[in-house]
């Protein structure tokens, strides 16, 4: 049975692909960032911690294989599940020579019960062998290829540190696609001076771009990170909780109904979150969103028309 959601969540996605529950497992492979090991430069981008973003709670010391055996017991125990997807997290995961990727996603996929593979990274990481290396995967396994474009405005890019331009991603995503593969674009609601039309500008070009699934990811402040420090100063403002909810609805308005929500939110975690301590409360926040879209009477896409 899908969910009464009003927007065409990854959850039902997977149930209806897979007909049972599957659950994504983190894993932190050891990877870096051209912008961290002096590529492009060694500071990483503003909102990063040290051990990657959004990666927290991952046992680095285990090998690969252990990690993703640690995780099905914990989502078995949390979620009943029998059923898993490698979620290769934190840095990037196609930062590597192809030869030693292969092995990476061989270890990964050859867990027993694990369906598939989801690998995040940034669109300047994709060269054409990577490229044909992600393309022969997805034939034998079920496969997402995560791309953190953040934002389309080149000053919020640049502000933030990323090191790459919207044209980067642009081209990213045209090559992925022409070899078929699933792309999910992650985008950050609430970037230090960006408009709301240039937020919801961003809807109409992930429509545009054809990609088949969206994080968004709220900006949230990290302790000892250099967007800590410029929070500190009073540089940065977050969002509050009923305005970023209000802005994901009129996101979610207009975007493409076929694009799957992977994600309307997300936190840093307890210990390691400096602002905004909302942002803890994650079932509140999607259950406020929930309750806009209703009260709005609205669902995504219903309001490709609208005006941004």
């Amino acid at each position: 049975m899908t969910s009464v959601k009003r927007y065409h969540t990854f959850a039902d996605e997977l149930k209806r692909h897979f007909g049972c529950k599957v659950q994504r497992i983190s894993v932190d492979a050891g990877m870096t960032c051209p912008n961290r090991d002096g590529s492009l430069d060694t500071e990483g981008c503003i909102f990063c911690g040290g051990s990657g973003s959004g990666s927290y709670g991952i046992r680095r010391e285990l090998d690969v294989a252990a990690q993703i055996e640690d995780g099905k017991e914990i989502m078995r125990r949390k979620y009943k599940a029998s059923r898993f997807i490698a979620y290769l997290q934190a840095y990037s995961n196609t930062y590597a020579d192809a030869a030693t990727l292969r092995r990476l996603y061989e270890t990964a996929i050859d867990v027993p019960d694990v369906l598939g593979l989801m690998i995040a990274t940034r669109p300047d990481c994709l060269p054409d062998d990577v490229l044909d290396l992600l393309e022969d995967f997805s034939r034998r396994t079920y496969l997402w290829l995560e791309l953190g474009m953040q934002s389309m405005c080149d000053r919020s890019l640049e502000l933030i540190n990323r090191r790459h331009d919207h044209a980067c991603s642009v081209a990213a995503i045209e090559r992925a696609r022409a070899r078929g593969l699933r792309i999910c674009a992650h985008v950050m609601i609430g970037l230090p001076g960006e408009t709301r039309e240039e937020t919801l500008a961003m809807a109409s070009e992930l429509n545009r771009l054809g990609v088949a699934g969206v994080k968004l990811h709220l900006l949230h402040v990290m302790k000892g990170t250099r967007l800590a420090e410029m929070y500190e100063r009073g540089e940065v403002q977050v969002l509050d909780r009923d305005g970023y909810a209000g802005l994901v609805c009129d996101f979610l308005e207009r975007l493409d109904p076929a694009i799957l929500i992977h994600r309307l939110t997300g936190d840093g975690g307890h210990d390691n979150l400096l602002a905004p301590r909302w942002s803890l409360k994650k079932f509140e926040i999607l259950n406020l969103i929930d309750a806009e879209l209703e009260r709005r009477g609205v669902r995504q896409g219903s309001g490709l028309m609208l005006p941004v």
